[in-house]
């Protein structure tokens, strides 16, 4: 999700676009708020463990980032 992955070896890597990763996160986490309650316990994981990976991915990018000084 505009952090660069790659997602198979036949295509080329996405490029990095920081800004519009942290707009996507910033969504889904008030999907997740929105959503509280009103999903199951299978849906309510995979929210919360989709989250923590892409958040905790944009950390990492972002702290490798030369603009992020």
């Amino acid at each position: 999700m505009l952090m660069g992955e790659q997602l198979s070896p036949e295509n080329p890597a996405l490029p990095v676009n920081l800004p519009q990763a942290k707009e996507i996160i910033d969504i889904l986490r008030i999907l997740e708020e929105k959503t509280k309650g009103n999903l199951n316990e299978e849906e309510t994981n995979v929210m919360r463990d989709m989250l923590y990976t892409l958040q905790m991915k944009y950390v990492e990018l972002a702290s490798d980032s030369p603009s992020s000084t």
